[in-house]
């Protein structure tokens, strides 16, 4: 107990220490001082309160544990109490700080793998729900620098009230003069400055908290944090972004384009920190309610979901890594046209595109090979695509149970539904435990991966939390969609890298193969859907 509170009270003098340093530098790399010098009244706090909350957090578990035995039935349930406790003084600090702290906790919030899941529930549900809004008054300030007017000078009718709010930035409606209605979103004022603040002093305290205790090693997390927020800070890179993908959409992927839909970007009206896109009208992802009222079956939203995101992952090398939920829409295909049981085609829609990462030719192919492997249970290429990406020989195991939150022993397993998650007490539990277990273990890997490869972990992270919701779980044609196209991915490397006739006609029998191998799948899984629809239809009649 005494280390525990000699490392708070390190922290605290640390902190204290460390801002006139933050402060000194802000000022001098800011843009406009003045505001820098209010800002940096703040770093002080913010620092002291980090610290104070990281060290209560330590104590609360230390003094809560102290004298339980491991893994007795007392221990686990005081052990719940203090993950609900540390994970809700966790998310307090995370709305009193703002900024990048709120995206921090989104990122926590994803990691099932990693964080205890009264952590994962906690910060998951109130990290995309009630993030800071910027007053009317802060947001003419940001249209006069950018724009040099306005609001309702710029445009024909702009409501002061926001439709939505994010950690960087929150989302108006207005009117333009020639009667376009369109969606504004407008970054929180001095955000720039805010964040390299908070940059600075939450990088200060994970350094510190990894120095007294060495099992706490999320320095990676902010490796990852200062490579993406500059760019997710420019509203033109993220306006660029969205063009792009669109356009690989029509260039790599025709037979899915019509269905992936971006704003249009209207670029006369838009900055680094004011973006103007065409208003959306559509559901979210996770209303499924309303999905259904559309005319949308979800289990078809989710297979164009796992179809969209494995064409930018494996085929296009450039890919969205924040599908959460408020980030998706949907709405029916424009052309209105139901099929025979009534069903209208879904088209999604992608908002918020400042994350994104690129896959150079080797990490797409090898991401590809690894998910095809995964999919097959082909345990040589897991370990050697495993090694490849970063992970090495002695963890491949563990990389591909966190790619696919499920144990080696269904890894490996030949049956079709191997890699399902239900999503049930027992299933979730068991992640826990492994979690637990292998905690050092999962650092040290995340430790060693790309950041590329991280954010690929984050977005599987994401598209997992949208498929729960629409399905209550995973799905065998969430599976055979990644297993198909990462295997379409591949056999199209190898054949743009035959040199010789034989080696053609190789890779050409070699897809054959394949296509005949997921026709089997396919049949079988349509025989698994009407068996599921005859037992529903049978519940329905008893």
């Amino acid at each position: 107990m005494g280390s525990l509170w000699r490392a708070g009270k390190k922290l605290s003098l640390v902190a204290s220490a460390a801002a006139g340093g933050t402060a000194a530098a802000l000022i001098a790399t800011s843009d406009n001082p003045a505001t820098a010098l209010r800002l940096c009244a703040t770093v002080p706090h913010r620092l002291l309160r980090d610290a104070v909350t990281a060290a209560n957090i330590a104590f609360d578990y230390e003094y809560s544990l102290r004298g339980l035995w491991e893994g007795s039935i007392e221990r686990e349930m005081v052990k719940h109490e203090v993950h609900l406790r540390s994970a809700e003084k966790l998310r307090d600090l995370c709305f009193k700080n703002g900024g990048i702290y709120i995206k921090l906790g989104q990122h926590l919030g994803q990691l099932e793998y990693l964080v205890p899941q009264e952590y994962v529930i906690t910060l998951r549900e109130s990290m995309l729900n009630r993030c800071p809004v910027s007053s009317y008054e802060q947001i003419c300030e940001v249209f006069k620098r950018e724009l040099g007017d306005t609001p309702e000078n710029i445009f024909a009718e702009f409501d002061p009230i926001p439709i939505a709010s994010a950690s960087l930035a929150q989302v108006h409606v207005a009117h333009t003069h020639d009667g376009q209605k369109v969606a504004v979103k407008v970054q929180h004022a001095h955000m720039t400055e805010t964040a390299a603040a908070d940059h600075a002093t939450v990088e200060l305290v994970v350094n510190t908290l990894h120095r007294f205790f060495p099992s706490f090693d999320y320095r990676w997390l902010i490796d990852e944090i200062n490579d993406s927020l500059p760019k997710e800070l420019d509203f033109l890179v993220e306006a660029k972004n969205s063009e792009k993908c669109v356009e690989n959409f029509r260039k790599l992927s025709p037979h899915v384009a019509n269905y992936v839909y971006a704003p249009k970007v209207y670029w006369n009206l838009s900055t680094s920190k004011l973006l103007t896109m065409e208003f959306m009208d559509g559901a979210h992802i996770n209303d499924i309610k309303t999905i259904r009222k559309l005319g949308i079956h979800p289990h078809e939203l989710s297979k164009l979901v796992s179809q969209t995101f494995a064409e930018m992952m494996f085929k296009h090398g450039f890919v969205h890594c924040d599908p959460h939920s408020a980030n998706l829409l949907v709405r029916p295909m424009p052309s209105g046209k139901r099929n025979i049981l009534g069903w209208r085609k879904p088209q999604l829609i992608l908002l918020d595109h400042g994350l994104y990462k690129e896959l150079d030719f080797d990490t797409r192919t090898n991401y590809a090979s690894l998910w095809k492997a995964l999919v097959f249970s082909d345990v040589s290429a897991i370990k050697e695509y495993s090694a490849k990406l970063g992970a090495g020989e002695d963890l491949y195991v563990l990389f591909a149970g966190v790619l696919t939150m499920r144990p080696w022993k269904r890894v490996v397993d030949q049956s079709l539904d191997h890699l399902v998650f239900n999503g049930t007490e027992s299933e979730i539990s068991e992640l826990q435990m492994y979690a637990s277990e292998y905690f050092h273990q999962i650092s040290e890997l995340l430790r060693r991966l790309p950041r590329v490869i991280l954010l690929m972990l984050k977005t599987n992270d994401c598209l997992r939390a949208v498929n729960n919701s629409l399905l209550q779980g995973s799905s065998l044609d969430t599976f055979f969609i990644i297993g198909k196209i990462s295997s379409e991915a591949v056999i199209d490397v190898k054949m743009s890298q035959s040199k010789s006739l034989l080696s053609w006609l190789n890779v050409r029998l070699e897809k054959i193969l394949l296509e005949v191998r997921l026709w089997g799948i396919q049949i079988v899984l349509w025989i698994y859907q009407i068996r599921k629809a005859l037992s529903w239809s049978d519940q329905g009649l008893v």
